[in-house]
């Protein structure tokens, strides 16, 4: 038991306060009774790369059409006359000419690239968030768990993001053209390569790297500030998976209108018209010029329907994955 103050005229009661020299009953405190927040369970940096790389694989199949969708409202930049009116437009006109496979033109790219990605993201946020407890007396704070965000952004745009991104954008852009010249993911990244060479790869690196270490950022501070407010004081809390995709959909939604603009500017820097514009501020220069400030937030609606679902699944996946590699692969 500990100790009571230093002083002789108090005494316990009997419902483990103290009583004082005129009887007054009072709640005993101790000063380190609290532990220090800690933004929830550490996850081993292995087991956040595993379980990230698998979420980000089922993810990617499930929420593709809205994808495709959006990237092609933000390739759509001809301002006399563009060729959707709106997303309804652009998915019924490519179920026309294509079948409902035509929302899938693309999926290779993002599959290879989803997995890397997602692994990428999660483990760094573990390792980042793991130095900066180490260095913080095993505390969390909201700036550390922002600045972790924003790390692990910056990691998956430069390792995995931008390559995966351009040859993506690029193949969905062909596909659509008159006469495709890309056979298939292999073939469009080999061309790429054979013509621009690896820096081909690497177009909007600056775009990419503003835009997913924004994202990130917003992503993971707004998750582990609902998770706390949820959990309390207890942050061994179980949280259910409808609770934790319902605080992805927000996490999700909050990243979507905080840099849906840098989206645009990306998405257009890795298109097949990327030679327009000399670099990532000629760009934003030129579609606020000749297209308005409209323009940055095209794409928003889908882009808004898919990112919400999107972070839900790979929260909710990501998770589950967890617990399971918890119980195979104990590291504590």
């Amino acid at each position: 038991m500990s100790s009571l103050p230093n002083n002789p005229e108090l005494r316990l009661n009997d419902r483990g306060g103290t009583v004082g020299p005129f009887g007054r009953s009072r709640p005993l405190t101790l000063a380190a009774a609290a532990p220090p927040r800690t933004g929830g369970k550490k996850t081993h940096p292995g087991k956040a790369i595993l379980a990230g790389g698998i979420a980000g694989g089922i993810e990617i199949c499930i929420t593709f059409p809205t994808e495709y969708v959006k990237t092609q409202l933000q390739l759509d930049e001809r301002a006399a006359k563009p060729l959707y009116r709106g997303p309804i437009h652009c998915v019924k006109l490519t179920v026309k000419e294509h079948g409902a496979r035509g929302l899938y033109r693309g999926l290779s790219p993002l599959i290879y690239g989803s997995i890397p990605k997602s692994a990428v993201r999660f483990g760094a946020n573990e390792a980042l968030k793991t130095r900066w407890r180490d260095s913080h007396n095993g505390a969390l704070s909201k700036t550390g768990s922002l600045m972790c965000g924003l790390g692990a952004g910056v990691s998956e745009a430069i390792l995995a993001v931008t390559p995966m991104e351009t040859v993506k954008v690029k193949f969905i852009n062909d596909q659509t053209s008159a006469k495709p010249q890309y056979k298939g993911f292999f073939h469009g990244l080999r061309h790429i390569i054979k013509t621009s060479g690896i820096r081909g790869t690497y177009q909007g690196l600056s775009a990419t790297i503003m835009k997913q270490g924004s994202n990130q950022a917003i992503r993971f501070f707004v998750m582990d500030s609902l998770r706390d407010w949820y959990r309390g004081d207890d942050p061994n809390k179980y949280i259910n998976p409808l609770i934790t995709a319902c605080f992805g959909g927000f996490a999700g939604a909050a990243s979507v209108f905080g840099n849906t603009p840098l989206d645009v500017i990306k998405t257009r820097m890795q298109g097949l018209d990327a030679h327009k514009y000399k670099n990532t501020w000629d760009c934003a220069v030129k579609i606020w010029k000749h297209e308005g400030a409209k323009a940055f937030y095209k794409g928003t609606l889908p882009r808004l329907s898919r990112v919400c679902l999107d972070v839900a699944l790979v929260f909710v996946i990501y998770e589950e994955v967890v617990k399971v590699l918890n119980k195979a692969w104990p590291t504590e």
